[in-house]
């Protein structure tokens, strides 16, 4: 298993170099679990490209470094204390670096002797590929594929040239990856709203939940979904409610300070009964905040926002396979329970990329509710107070009956009302709904040796972060565990109070300052946590972070 960083300053085409890069290495049979790390500027500053591959399934990224592809002396000065004794960095002859571990080349010279210096990139990939002894065939596939048609063969000349300047220096066992397929969280996400049957998109850009309008740009027509490009976000989730009271299945997506502005029209969603899907892929605030960092600080602000108390769901999406079942659930939840269902995910998630089995649409949830006799239209009842909580119905334009809806508290037939008594039943009638989904929340994964003594909380994104950490504390010592969250709210409790009860210490792993994981089970389940391993720099923990928390709670091991 290998651990490479290309880095440099934005402009500089890294994005472009890595893109091609892990594609290359999952087409010549590796696993890999790639991370992304860029300013929000659009040139100059320092962003850097991490893969990490293998023969075996990653799901998260290590510290430690095998290589660097330095394009800069910054690159170098900010990463070279995580390159390992043998490690090399592979740069250009004209960068000043003093390191024993070095290798120059004249990548620039050669890509200007090709006839485009732009191609510096390519030269550096032929180079990267012959020191773990990978073939060309495969990237020469790849940039076939992936390039316009007039740079592919400069572009191949130059992967020759970076082939013929280094001799191989590790080994790599390939393994059969045909079956595997490469995709970031954002574009899973979008491939399960897709799969869910989605019509409607709309947002307003803002980093990290960009990309999700961009895929559904790209692929919206030729998959008959309607995208919108708001002018701000409090524009994005009226029309996406909009279109579901119409009867598309509708989604919007943000980021934090997005979502903050979608808060009143959430609560919208709550007492109009309509479905709605919400992603906020989650990055480090107030305010502004770090616009292209990472963090997990938005639970508490999702569970409790909009005044007053209606029926919703969160679901902290763990892995890049969540993105794309649990989005398609979702949808299913929302229709079935005529509520919002809000997906959490943060920048980490949304913009790495990993090799996954290819996903089945067969094994997505889905609801269709049971068909009913078309009640005469005078007689029906929008907010009909049923045993359930759930009223009937009905799509404007497809049925003879008047569909109101509205804002304030209203009767069964939708018409505003000043009644007590009927806000007791209606308010009471919503939040019923509450009872009937506990029965369909998904216990959180247990990972671990099942007699464990110390148990780690995570949700979302540190999941595989965590199960990893756990694999290697258990190698010397049979002791550990974890619960991994996905749906999140309400909180499913049955396997946290069975280990609760079993275990001599609980530590919860969260990405935010305040934990507010632990918080949220202290008030649920009335369970405390003895330690905490936090970090809210707005980069992503790490496997050795976690490793690194333990250690220091036990005074070494």
């Amino acid at each position: 298993m290998y651990n490479i960083l290309l880095g440099g300053a934005a402009g500089d085409g890294i994005e472009t170099m890595s893109a091609l890069l892990e594609k290359i290495l999952k087409q010549s049979g590796c696993h890999l679990f790639t991370i992304r790390d860029f300013m929000s500027r659009v040139r100059g500053g320092h962003n850097f490209t991490q893969i990490r591959f293998g023969n075996i399934p990653l799901a998260a990224h290590r510290d430690a470094l095998d290589g660097l592809f330095a394009i800069d002396e910054t690159t170098y000065k900010e990463h070279c204390h995580q390159l390992s004794s043998d490690g090399f960095i592979l740069c250009d002859d004209s960068l000043i670096i003093d390191d024993d571990r070095v290798i120059r080349l004249p990548l620039k010279e050669a890509a200007k002797k090709i006839g485009n210096p732009k191609v510096i990139s390519s030269v550096a990939i032929g180079s990267l590929l012959k020191l773990f002894d990978f073939s060309l065939t495969p990237a020469a596939d790849i940039f076939k594929t992936n390039l316009r048609a007039d740079l592919v063969a400069v572009n191949l000349s130059a992967l020759e040239k970076g082939y013929s300047l280094v001799k191989p220096r590790f080994n790599f066992d390939p393994v059969q990856t045909s079956d595997q397929i490469l995709l970031s969280g954002n574009t899973a996400i979008g491939l399960g709203a897709l799969a869910s049957g989605l019509k409607f998109y709309s947002a307003y850009p803002m980093s990290p939940s960009t990309t999700l309008l961009d895929f559904f740009y790209v692929h919206g027509n030729k998959m008959n979904v309607a995208v919108e490009q708001a002018e701000d976000e409090i524009a994005a989730i009226n029309m996406a409610i909009g279109a579901s009271y119409a009867g598309a299945p509708a989604m919007t997506g943000t980021s934090g300070g997005g979502f903050s502005l979608m808060v009143e029209a959430l609560g919208f969603t709550g007492i109009a009964e309509i479905p709605l899907v919400v992603v906020d892929v989650q990055r480090p605030g107030p305010a502004t905040g770090f616009p292209t960092r990472t963090e997990q600080s938005d639970l508490n602000f999702v569970i409790s926002a909009s005044q007053g108390e209606f029926p919703r769901m969160v679901i902290a999406l763990r892995d890049h396979a969540d993105c794309f079942y649990q989005t398609a659930r979702s949808f299913a939840l929302a229709k079935k329970y005529q509520m919002p269902v809000i997906l959490l995910s943060d920048q980490y998630l949304a913009d790495s990329t990993t090799t996954l089995p290819i996903l089945n649409t067969n094994d997505i949830v889905t609801y269709s509710p049971e068909p009913d006799a078309l009640p005469e239209k005078e007689c029906y009842r929008r907010y009909a107070l049923t045993a359930s909580g759930i009223s009937p119905l009905r799509i404007p334009g497809k049925t003879e009956a008047l569909v109101r809806v509205d804002s304030d508290e209203h009767d069964e037939f939708g018409q505003i009302t000043e009644s007590a008594s009927l806000r007791n039943q209606m308010v009471e009638k919503r939040m019923h709904k509450l009872d009937l989904l506990k029965d369909e929340l998904i216990e959180p994964e247990f990972y671990g040796y099942k007699h464990c003594q110390s148990l780690l909380l995570g949700f979302g994104s540190t999941s595989g972060a965590i199960k990893e950490a756990v694999d290697i504390l258990n190698a010397d010592v049979k002791n550990y565990g974890a619960l991994l969250f996905g749906d999140i709210y309400p909180l499913p409790m049955n396997q946290l109070k069975y280990y609760a009860a079993q275990v001599v210490e609980i530590i919860n792993v969260e990405q935010n300052a305040t934990g507010q994981l632990a918080a949220l089970i202290r008030q649920e389940a009335l369970i405390c946590c003895n330690n905490s391993i936090l970090k809210y720099d707005g980069r992503q923990l790490s496997v050795d972070d976690i490793l690194s928390g333990i250690k220091n709670m036990k005074g070494g091991f």
